[in-house]
């Protein structure tokens, strides 16, 4: 075992200046004056350091600090910590296939355990490393990124958690990391769930910037469907008349505006296509209602360059036709 391992052992074992008298237990304070301290105290407080050792990644050195702990402290020895310590030291030696097994018996055996909480955070550092990208073992000889396990660990968490900050931290984690591979479509429909279970608050402000914001991103291109553009600037609406202050520092005008112009553009595509294909009617139909829905759009100013010379076009072949009539009246009466 290391120097600073037995250090750790030796801060945890004379941080306990603790004496047991009967059930109870008492703690030595700073003014040398005895206190009693809860059951429970003593047991995280004692699971601590040894998360610390498991931290420092000797697992046994850990169960050896665990055996003596449960000599020296009875009262805090169980079923319950023994099977989060086995999970706790497969967590330390980087086994998270293990880990996660262990800490899912532990959490199924011993739902009321003080060690609940340990057990969960646990559970969500492990999930995190998977979703930036940590690797699993297949078949024991390949190693692919477990970004599907780390998906996997955080929806269990949201089910044993149900709608509790960490439930909520863990659908949130799950639907930045589909963001962050642009897996917009995937995001969106997270990020729709979060809002519908905290749809108040600050996580329904994020939910509701982040529903807007995938569904922008997950539009391809005046060639396909338009409907993205069309939700997601409903979200951004909705987003600034909620939130006035933190729409103006976020800019979500300019991202409206911008969605604006997608949407006159495409309208614009449209056009161009019917008149490619030479059937003028509905191209003109197309431009014309660029122009009206969208006045100060740059496709509204290609619109008005393409009808205005269609338009003139009409008023020389008006002037030429008033000519040949007032032509064919002055050879008849004069």
């Amino acid at each position: 075992m290391s120097f600073s391992k037995i250090c750790l052992i030796v801060v945890f074992l004379s941080v306990w200046s603790c004496v047991c008298v009967g059930a109870e237990t008492w703690h030595l304070g700073d003014g040398q004056d005895w206190s009693k301290v809860s059951k429970d105290d003593v047991y995280l407080s004692a699971v601590s350091v040894i998360k610390q050792l498991i931290n420092s990644g000797e697992g046994v050195g850990v169960r050896k600090a665990l055996e003596k702990l449960k000599k020296d402290f009875p009262e805090i020895a169980g079923a319950d910590l023994d099977s989060f310590i086995e999970a706790e030291v497969h967590y330390g030696e980087g086994n998270f296939v293990k880990a996660v097994r262990g800490y899912d018996k532990f959490l199924e055996e011993y739902p009321d355990s003080a060690l609940h909480e340990a057990a969960i955070d646990r559970q969500f550092s492990i999930a995190t490393a998977y979703l930036a990208g940590a690797k699993k073992p297949v078949l024991k000889v390949f190693k692919v990124k477990g970004y599907a396990e780390g998906e996997k660990i955080m929806d269990k968490i949201g089910e044993r958690e149900g709608e509790s900050p960490v439930a909520a931290r863990a659908a949130i984690a799950i639907a930045k990391s589909y963001e962050k591979r642009n897996k917009h479509n995937e995001a969106y429909s997270k990020w729709s769930e979060v809002s519908s279970k905290w749809p108040t608050g600050a996580i329904g402000k994020e939910s509701l910037l982040a529903m807007g914001r995938c569904k922008h991103a997950d539009y391809r291109g005046p060639k396909y469907d338009s409907s993205n553009l069309v939700s997601a600037k409903s979200y951004y609406e909705d987003f600034a008349s909620r939130y006035s202050a933190d729409a103006e520092r976020l800019e979500i005008g300019k991202r409206i505006a911008q969605i604006e112009e997608q949407m006159s553009y495409k309208q614009l595509a449209i056009g161009q296509y019917y008149e490619k294909t030479g059937n003028k009617q509905a191209a003109n139909f197309y431009y014309e209602m660029v122009i009206s829905d969208w006045p100060d759009s740059m496709a509204a100013q290609i619109a008005t360059d393409v009808l205005e010379p269609e338009s003139e076009k009409k008023e020389e072949e008006e002037e030429t036709w008033k000519t040949r009539v007032i032509k064919k009246f002055e050879k008849l009466f004069l």
